[in-house]
């Protein structure tokens, strides 16, 4: 183990206070709860449960495009008969207004495809109103449409933002291909025509609920750009949160979880990388979603990897024992991924190499967790445990490939997902 001097344990105690600081702002949102809750606004004659089917944590910010309708494409875990939208301006400084918000399912089998399915067009509103204003640092939740929505369908949710002065809250690594129509409000168009330009990012949506007769709930994967994808082929939904849902879709309907997946591409457990630490956002990532019965928590390696490293397990142990304390005061199980493989990347060294090897003792050992995922053991190369197989290597020798991500997803033990 990496001796942990004075100046270290200062730095990690200011990050997770800092940290902690942040959460205390709270997130606006309407509709939240970590519990499966039961629907208060359909009629009496199709009763049922909220869920998170779909997330995309907020990863920073980006110029705006005013005067824009920005068509995000996004991907169901479980199906329902009604929809809600989360739409966010968390990290933005000025209100964000909204011309219009529309959603739709994609044409099946056209996941490069602007158009919407016919007669699938709804429009969203918040409040009962079609136009709005978010606030600065706010989330804000549609009222409910009908629309059948299935299991593993892609979904369009169109926003106008008719003079954005930014900075524009987004999700930057989306692996997916979304759509620009440059002028105009063509939120409500079910031909994609007016949508010439493309973005491999998520502007502004942030989640989306579905209405199911069971109360299953949903498991959140909590972590960086191993969670979030890099390295998956992008347009095929091959991230192991995609994989994972694949896989709890073959249960009994009573267990069929949503997955929700608050990956973040360069993201922190203690410190601000790309966007806020993973402390400061875990309230709301985490706790403020639909349904959530379980969180599986793969973070840590950025902070070994880069600068300022972390050269002790300890501030890497009391962050998971606050994000376990927070998840447990809502009723939320905790599942604690270890730390995978990073040897041949840029940034590998021995002295990393050893505290990341200390902090998964602390995952498997340490009693911090109510389950443990061990992903390390699974992708490490037997006769090179500090690098991964090479048959789950896009080349970078830090993300995973599709194979890679499969058995990522193959390896979690799906009882320890419910309560």
């Amino acid at each position: 183990m990496v001796g942990f001097g004075r100046r270290d344990a200062a730095r990690a105690a200011t990050a997770l206070a800092g940290a902690l600081a942040l959460t205390l702002t709270g997130t606006g949102v309407a509709h939240t709860g970590s519990v499966a809750a039961p629907d208060r606004t359909a009629p009496r004659a199709t009763p049922g449960y909220w869920t998170g089917t779909w997330e995309a944590s907020a990863s920073g910010t980006t110029p705006p495009l005013p005067g824009a309708s920005i068509r995000n494409v996004v991907h169901t875990s479980v199906g329902g008969t009604a929809v809600r939208v989360r739409i966010s301006n968390r990290l933005g400084s000025r209100p964000l207004v909204l011309g219009g918000v529309t959603l739709a399912r994609q044409q099946p089998k056209a996941p490069r495809s602007p158009n919407a399915l016919r007669g699938t067009m709804r429009t969203l509103t918040f409040g009962g109103r079609k136009r709005i204003t978010v606030p600065a640092g706010k989330d804000v939740v549609s009222d409910p449409v009908t629309l059948t929505v299935p299991a593993a369908a892609n979904l369009l949710v169109t926003l106008h933002t008719p003079g954005d002065p930014g900075p524009a809250t987004y999700h930057r690594d989306a692996r997916q291909t979304n759509f620009l129509a440059r002028n105009g409000n063509r939120v409500a168009e079910v031909s994609g025509a007016a949508y010439t330009a493309t973005t491999g990012s998520w502007y502004y949506v942030t989640g989306v609920d579905v209405r199911r007769p069971q109360a299953a709930g949903s498991v959140v994967a909590f972590g960086d750009s191993l969670t979030d994808g890099s390295g998956s082929t992008p347009n095929t939904n091959r991230r192991w949160p995609d994989r994972l849902a694949e896989r709890l879709r073959a249960l009994p309907s009573h267990r069929r979880q949503g997955v929700l997946n608050a990956g973040v591409a360069g993201n922190r457990l203690l410190l601000e990388g790309r966007g806020p630490s993973a402390l400061a956002r875990f309230d709301a990532d985490v706790l403020s979603r639909t349904g959530v019965r379980t969180v599986i928590v793969m973070e840590g390696v950025n902070d070994i990897k880069s600068p300022p490293n972390q050269t002790d397990p300890a501030a890497l142990g009391a962050a998971y024992r606050e994000i376990v304390r927070r998840a447990h005061a809502r009723g939320i199980r905790v599942v604690g991924a270890t730390l995978t493989p990073f040897g041949g990347h840029g940034s590998h060294t021995e002295a990393r190499e050893r505290v990341r090897r200390s902090v998964n003792h602390l995952i498997r050992t340490g009693g911090l967790f109510d389950a443990v995922a061990d992903f390390d053991a699974v992708v490490r190369d037997p006769s090179r445990p500090h690098r991964m197989l090479p048959a789950y290597d896009p080349g970078d020798h830090l993300h995973f490939n599709d194979a890679g991500m499969r058995a990522l997803a193959d390896s979690v033990d799906l009882a320890a997902l419910a309560r």
